[in-house]
């Protein structure tokens, strides 16, 4: 189309070249109002040329050409920078150009045409275009961007995002597309039960017992039983009702091996109910323990008449247990390796003696506060089996004789030259006779040259036992780890140094000297030095002094740095630094009236040395064991700067006490018991006499 330029007051239009017709002015008509039906129509017509119905595919106006390529007039390109003026408003220009130009120009927000837009008093004058190839010639149609070109439906453009693409009627509702219905999957029931069961394996019994009240499924696993061969209830026994109790063990009866009800006071009542019905279920226990149990003797004899394969039987503290289930036990159980009927107040020896006859392979016998042990028929079979490794027979009427056919049985072959009985040596490992007060001297020589392989002696509470018992003893078990000889008054440092000397000292980890008031530093100085291998020392009520403290830190600085050669000061090395360092001797020091804060310092200052893997815990007077336990709590926490701080400001105060105090109250008492302990100490190094006063000694010359 040839392009229409407007002429009008102030504006100057562009000149024809001379001769040219086509450039007459026209002077148009003011447009006709329309009303009624027309404009409507017209209105409609306007809104289906829209360009942006095209992109919806909305099909266009019958009377829109879309075959080719789309143009509109320069007039709706015309920018607010055109020569012209103001850009022309689309309603004018379908108004204006009618006959003209056919490209679409109104939209939905198009002014109707009472609106004055145009200037009636200017001139339209058609402009022919430049040939082609004349300077300043450009094109005098421009195509209309691409995604405001209408289009066929056949050939829509791609769908924005903004812009939904809507395929048919714009007012039809969209299809609904049904969702595929996923198949349900039963995590839980298609798994199979091995891999449930050892999931559930992972957790503890309590946690078990919780989890069966989920579902039917839950409580058919939590109950199976292959997770229920170690049923063993004392860590939760006050928590677990009876009743669940008692479904586990007939549930899981014959997977069940050992069976440790330890504590279940709550059973007492489903005893009676149901303890047939335990026991026919529970038929393959090999570890069986009722300990601190309630319990009626039917259902005991049931529960041992059931079992044959009993391996370790536990009745400690079990009133209902009398002779004649020792009777059971020694018909129905041929493989009993340990029992224990220790406190079992209805029980005496005559039931021992049969289970020792009817239980060749037993190895442990615990039977503390039991009577009968004069009767020679026991020791004697004892003596004859020789299978048992340790023994217990604490607060028993046991007496030297008894020893003596224990170790040596009836008239046996005495060497000529050294007087010792000869028989095979025994193959005890543990003994313990404490508080058996009619043991002497006599009774204790007997062990000796008969138990090399013993590596646990308790011995506390016999009042007739001497350093004459020991003198032998030790120098013929160089296994033994435990020494236990609290409260025996009449040994004395002399024991100890013979201990310190004996073969057994290097393997020592026990020691229990607690009461034994005529020991001192002599005896306890030879320990620390020698057994290098000490775990925990109990010198309660000794009379030993900070001397012994002081040798004790020194000797596990000494077992440190053989352990983990680190050089001191080597504070970045990895194996002390992420590690917090162990605990590697135990001592007791209750009552002891020569330790005093300044031996408790010395363990403290050792514990925070650099590169410390080894420490000591310390037991002490009340007054000093807040302190020294908040000092080894930082220590273990590796806050080693702090405890150093502790302990300087707790030896700055324990100085300033003692200074305030000098004269005051207590200052003849404090300085009596330094004088005493003085005193002891020459005693010991000069080996004179242990107790009373001593003759003054002079400060006079030499020659004096």
């Amino acid at each position: 189309m040839s392009q229409v330029t407007i002429d009008g007051p102030g504006r100057t239009g562009e000149t024809s070249p001379p001769g040219d017709t086509r450039g007459e002015s026209l002077r148009f008509e003011e447009p006709v109002k329309l009303k009624g039906r027309k404009r409507f129509m017209q209105s409609l017509q306007r809104i289906s040329s829209s360009p942006s119905l095209a992109r919806v595919g909305r099909v266009p106006s019958s009377n829109y050409r879309t075959g080719g390529k789309a143009s509109m007039s320069c007039v709706s390109l015309a920018s607010s920078s055109s020569a012209y003026g103001h850009p022309p408003n689309p309603h004018s220009c379908s108004q204006t150009s009618v006959g003209f130009s056919t490209a679409p120009t109104s939209a939905v927000t198009t002014p109707g045409p009472d609106a004055q837009t145009f200037d009636f008093n200017s001139r339209i004058r058609i402009v022919a275009p430049k040939p082609s190839g004349h300077p300043g010639s450009a094109p005098l149609t421009a195509p209309l961007p691409a995604d405001v070109r209408p289009t066929s439906k056949e050939n829509l453009l791609p769908v924005t995002p903004e812009v939904p693409d809507i395929d048919g009627d714009y007012f039809r509702e969209p299809d609904v597309v049904p969702k595929r219905k996923e198949r349900a999957i039963d995590f839980w029931g298609e798994m199979p039960d091995e891999i449930k069961l050892h999931i559930f394996r992972f957790l503890k019994p309590r946690e078990i017992i919780r989890s069966s009240a989920v579902s039917r499924s839950w409580y058919k696993t939590c109950f199976d039983g292959q997770l229920w061969t170690n049923l063993d209830t004392e860590e939760y026994y006050k928590d677990i009702p009876s009743m669940s109790l008692v479904r586990i063990m007939t549930a899981a009866g014959p997977f069940i091996r050992d069976l440790n009800l330890r504590g279940c006071y709550q059973l007492w009542e489903r005893w009676a109910t149901h303890g047939q019905a335990i026991s026919e279920a529970c038929r393959n226990l090999q570890s069986f323990s009722l300990e601190d149990c309630r319990i009626d003797r039917t259902s005991v004899h049931l529960m041992l008449l059931q079992n044959e394969r009993l391996v370790h039987i536990n009745f400690c503290r079990v009133q209902a247990i009398n002779n004649s289930a020792m009777k059971i036990i020694a018909d129905a159980c041929p493989q009993l390796e340990s029992l224990n009927v220790s406190w079992c107040l209805h029980l005496d020896t005559k039931g021992l003696h049969k289970v020792i006859r009817g239980c060749p392979k037993i190895k442990e016998l615990k039977a503390s506060e039991t009577r009968g042990w004069q009767e020679k028929g026991i020791l004697l079979d004892m003596f004859k089996r020789n299978t048992l490794e340790r023994l217990i027979i604490d607060h028993t009427d046991m007496h030297d004789e008894g020893l003596e056919i224990l170790f040596h049985g009836v008239d046996p072959e005495v060497d000529p030259l050294s007087g010792r009985a000869i028989v095979p040596p025994r193959n005890f490992r543990h003994l313990n006779m404490s508080r058996c007060n009619r043991i002497s001297d006599k009774g204790m020589k007997c062990l000796t040259y008969n138990v090399p392989r013993l590596s646990g002696l308790e011995v506390s509470y016999i009042l007739g036992l001497t350093d004459d018992a020991f003198r032998l003893l030790f120098d013929e078990t160089p296994l033994l780890t435990h020494l236990d000889m609290e409260e025996i008054d009449d040994i004395s440092n002399s024991t100890l140094q013979t201990l310190a000397q004996s073969p057994c000292a290097a393997n020592l980890q026990h020691l229990n000297v607690s009461y034994c008031e005529n020991i001192g530093d002599v005896g306890m100085l030879s320990i620390m030095k020698n057994c290098t291998g000490l775990r925990n020392v109990v010198m309660d009520n000794t009379r030993i002094s900070d001397l012994v403290l002081a040798e004790a830190a020194s000797r596990v600085r000494l077992r440190d740095q053989q352990q983990s050669p680190v050089p001191r000061g080597d504070l970045n090395s990895d194996s002390h630094n992420d590690k917090p360092p162990d605990v590697a001797l135990h001592l007791e020091v209750y009552d002891c009236q020569n330790v005093t804060w300044t031996g408790i310092r010395e363990i403290m200052s050792r514990n925070t040395e650099p590169s410390r893997s080894l420490i000591i815990n310390l037991k002490c007077f009340y007054g000093y064991q807040q302190t020294f336990d908040e000092h080894r709590k930082r220590v273990l926490g590796g806050r080693v700067e702090s405890a150093r701080r502790l302990e300087r400001k707790w030896a700055e105060y324990m100085i300033a006490t003692e200074e305030a105090g000098m004269g005051g109250a207590g200052a003849r008492r404090r300085r009596r018991r330094a004088r005493e302990a003085a005193m002891v100490h020459a005693d010991e190094e000069e080996g004179g006499p242990r107790g009373g006063r001593r003759r003054a000694r002079s400060g006079g010359c030499v020659v004096m």
